[in-house]
Order: C-alpha cells, then sequence, then structure tokens
C-alpha cells in the first residue's frame, strides 16, 4: 500500500513535466502590437482633415453670412459704445425703428426710439466705428426734445 500514494503522484505529476519541457523547446513570437505606429498617424491623420473641415465650414459660413438659427436682417446692429467697463450703448434697427439701447450685464433698457434715419448709415459707412457716436447721439436727443 506504500507504493499507492507514490505511483498516484508521479502518475499526476508526469505530464507536468513533459509539458513543461515541450514549452521550453518551442520559441513563441511576440505578438504584433494592437495600435501600431502606422494606425496612428492614419488616426491621427484622419481627425486632423476631419477638424479642417468643420474649421473651413465654419469661416465659409461666417464670409458669406449664414446664421444658424434666426432670420438674418431682423435685429442689425448699427453702432455701439462703451461708456464703462462692462455697460455699451448700442444703436440697432429693427424694421423702419432705430432703438437705443443702455446694454449692462443682467439688464438691457430702452433710452430712445427713432424712426430710421439713412443718412447716418451712409455716414458711418464713410467713418471708422466708434467715432463721434456721442456727438450723433447728443445731436439726436437735442433735435428730439426740441420738437
Amino acid at each position: 500500500m506504500s507504493r499507492l500514494p507514490a505511483w498516484i503522484a508521479l502518475t499526476l505529476c508526469a505530464p507536468v513535466q513533459v509539458y513543461a519541457e515541450s514549452a521550453q523547446n518551442q520559441r513563441f513570437a511576440v505578438p504584433p502590437p494592437v495600435i501600431s505606429m502606422e494606425n496612428m498617424l492614419q488616426l491621427s491623420a484622419g481627425l486632423l482633415i476631419v477638424l479642417a473641415l468643420i474649421g473651413l465650414i465654419a469661416w465659409l459660413f461666417k464670409k458669406i453670412g449664414i446664421h444658424p438659427g434666426g432670420k438674418p436682417g431682423v435685429l442689425k446692429i448699427i453702432t455701439s459704445t462703451s461708456i464703462g467697463q462692462r455697460e455699451r450703448v448700442v444703436l440697432t434697427e429693427i424694421g423702419d425703428t432705430w432703438l437705443v439701447l443702455g446694454v449692462a450685464p443682467g439688464h438691457v433698457t430702452l433710452l430712445h426710439r427713432m424712426d430710421k434715419q439713412n443718412h447716418w448709415v451712409n455716414q458711418a459707412a464713410a467713418t471708422p466705428p466708434g467715432e463721434e457716436f456721442s456727438d450723433k447721439l447728443q445731436a439726436n436727443l437735442k433735435q428730439d426734445h426740441a420738437q
């Protein structure tokens, strides 16, 4: 009976020794990397092409004047000037009416309403933006109060 446990142990360990020797004799090739440098370059080039295409389309929309969400020409900003660090006076056109708005963080106030005046548009195109805005605003307010 003393030979039985030794025989069982030898029977169980023999295949392990055979497998170990066969694994030592074989040389396994290293598998190729899952993501190669060529794949990374191709992925990066594709991403750059897509980003360049998005930038080109955005630039074209800006040049052509296509504005997503809204009709162009309903509200037009004629001119604006800064009167403080975060406050502005803005002259806007809606239809045939011009609105002088005071714009500050959190609220917009209507300062004055007047009819559209075409000669200001021609003069505004000839003069640099922001130049003489306060003079024109004062003259228009004085003219309106005189009536």
